[in-house]
């Protein structure tokens, strides 16, 4: 780009609070708008946004000294944490020469002086504008995952600047695909030869022995997906955690699936290595770099750099006879794996559905038990105890028109609460959908959907009990599967579960079925309880059905498809 084509352009104001940033006369010193400085430090012109990343916002920049093209990062947020951290990357990137992190000038980082809306400092920091894609713009492009060669490439590029850290006692402490990037024109198809570069050290932080042994980190910082446990709890980190990022983020090019979503619903460990297929050393090396253990984790970068090679580069020394018989083994392995494929996929899809079914199976009968629990329970507190008077004084308050028609509503909106903790807790007990065992939460959502279903219920006036029960779910059930702490697709399961139950419910009236909300007179007894508990117990199983449904047929299409 030459000095004509940019005098031709507009300048763009970097203060935060500017009413009229763009576009300023080139050439004017002062915004017009707000009257914060045009030319930095009588050298750089902000040419446009890049968009916003953390506290801070990008500007492509002009510097007038090199006749290019920069990259200028303008703090906006304001609170000493901020700034301890914007000039902790200042200093890393300006001591630090390598062509795999952006290149910033000893006097790089400066400050803006502002008068507008009240004076105060701008910190600034002018670095290398990297020309390229990030690898989750890459990954976006390749959405059932990147070829082993280039994962492996990237994978070596990128231990090599963590050795150079690391020798430096610096963690970067926040590597993902998008803060990995690739000198290339296309993210489209990139090369071998694409140079990595990690960008953003805003979370970079020193370390040594004996900080590591003895205090906390004092900034928590973390990226979900990507951080170890110990850096998420804010407890003391070293390079193993720059190592199981990188291994996650390593898996996470190679099968195009977000860590989180390979998680074990029990363990959290990665179930990875179904969804591809790569050399089982480079496996091996990937599941050891992302281990909760820290002691398990590779030691230092150049034990895995060294393993790298290896992998990439399979032994020169072996003799012409034994190239030529591996190379007939493996010809007639790749024909036999040819004609075993197709019975291979049938054998496994056929032990998937039978596993999903049995799981089905199982979380039906668990959750429909647990209702049946919880609606005992709450019979018990509505009928046997003072709760039950203390719960219609207080709806007596809030609605009394409607307690006046509807005495028994407090009573059994109990029940009706407690038979939906019963239903989330054996939702969360079997562990089907790989949710957190979050149980106070799912009760207690449970328990709001049910109650407030039957609350809502009562407003509405219809001649058809199937109206009402169907009401009742679509406001029940969506409510609780959103407590049951479901790691992704949360609305595509609440939305599943409200529609398909109250569908289902559908079908087993128009079946002849006489399904409707219950009743209890003022004066229940013992034998009162058996319809709510069959009645509680059928929606406790319809729900589980659906989202069986949805956790093995319907979300992974989803994910399939690309949502995330």
């Amino acid at each position: 780009m030459v000095l004509t084509q940019i005098t031709q352009s507009a300048v763009n104001c970097i203060n935060p609070h500017c009413q009229r940033p763009y576009p300023q006369p080139w050439g004017n010193k002062f915004c017009n708008s707000c009257g914060a400085p045009l030319h930095l430090l009588d050298r750089y012109f902000s040419l446009k946004p890049l968009g916003a990343g953390g506290f801070a916002q990008i500007y492509t920049i002009w510097d007038e000294k090199t006749q290019t093209e920069k990259v200028l990062k303008v703090l906006v947020e304001t609170s000493p944490k901020a700034l301890e951290l914007f000039i902790q990357e200042a200093e890393v990137l300006s001591s630090f020469r390598n062509s795999g992190v952006p290149k910033v000038d000893n006097d790089g980082y400066f400050q803006v002086n502002l008068v507008n809306p009240k004076p105060h400092q701008l910190p600034c920091l002018v670095m290398e504008k990297i020309n390229g894609y990030t690898l989750e713009e890459v990954l976006n492009n390749s959405p059932q995952g990147c070829s082993e060669d280039l994962v492996i490439s990237w994978f070596i590029q990128a231990v090599q600047i963590l050795q150079e850290l690391h020798k430096r006692q610096i963690i970067h402490r926040d590597i993902k695909p998008s803060n990995l990037m690739l000198r290339t024109s296309t993210p489209v198809s990139p090369a071998k030869s694409d140079q990595l570069v990690l960008i953003d050290f805003g979370g970079a932080k020193q370390f040594s022995g004996s900080v590591l042994r003895s205090h906390p980190t004092s900034t928590r910082l973390y990226s979900s997906g990507y951080s170890p446990q110990e850096q998420i709890r804010g407890g003391n980190v070293g390079p193993a955690a720059d190592f199981y990022a990188l291994g996650r983020t390593m898996i996470q090019l190679l099968t195009g699936k977000y860590p989180s979503d390979l998680e074990d619903g029990l363990t959290g460990k990665l179930q990875w290595r179904n969804y591809k297929q790569i050399k089982p050393d480079l496996a091996d090396l990937l599941d050891e770099m992302v281990q909760d253990d820290v002691k398990l984790r590779p030691a230092h970068a150049a034990i895995i750099h060294k393993r790298l090679l290896n992998i990439a580069s399979p032994s020169s020394q072996e003799g012409l006879f034994s190239r030529m018989g591996k190379s007939v083994v493996k010809s007639v392995a790749d024909f036999t794996q040819s004609i075993g494929n197709t019975t291979l996929f049938i054998i496994q899809g056929i032990w998937e559905l039978l596993l999903a079914c049995l799981a089905t199976i199982w979380v039906m009968i668990l959750t429909s038990i647990c209702a049946g629990i919880g609606t005992m329970i709450g019979f018990f507190l509505a009928y046997h105890t003072s709760l039950g008077d203390r719960w219609l004084e207080l709806l007596a308050y809030q609605l009394p028109t409607l307690v006046e028609k509807q005495p028994d509503m407090a009573a059994e909106t109990i029940v009706y609460g407690f038979a939906g903790s019963g239903t989330a807790w054996g939702l969360t007990l079997s562990g089907c959908f790989g949710q957190k065992r979050r149980f106070l939460m799912a009760a207690f959502l449970g328990f709001l959907g049910y109650a407030l279903g039957w609350i809502a219920c009562q407003f509405i006036t219809t001649q058809n009990p199937a109206e009402s029960l169907g009401i009742w779910i679509l406001i029940s059930l969506p409510l609780l599967s959103l407590g049951l702490g479901l790691r992704t697709h949360q609305i595509a399961y609440a939305v599943i579960a409200g529609l398909g139950s109250a569908n289902l419910i559908a079908i087993f009236v128009r079946l002849g079925l006489e399904l409707h909300l219950f009743h209890f007179s003022s004066q229940p007894n013992a034998l009162n309880i058996f319809s709510p508990i069959g009645f509680f117990s059928l929606v406790s199983i319809l729900i589980s059905f659906c989202l069986s449904i949805s956790y093995y047929l319907i979300v992974p299409c989803l994910r399939w498809l690309g949502w995330r």
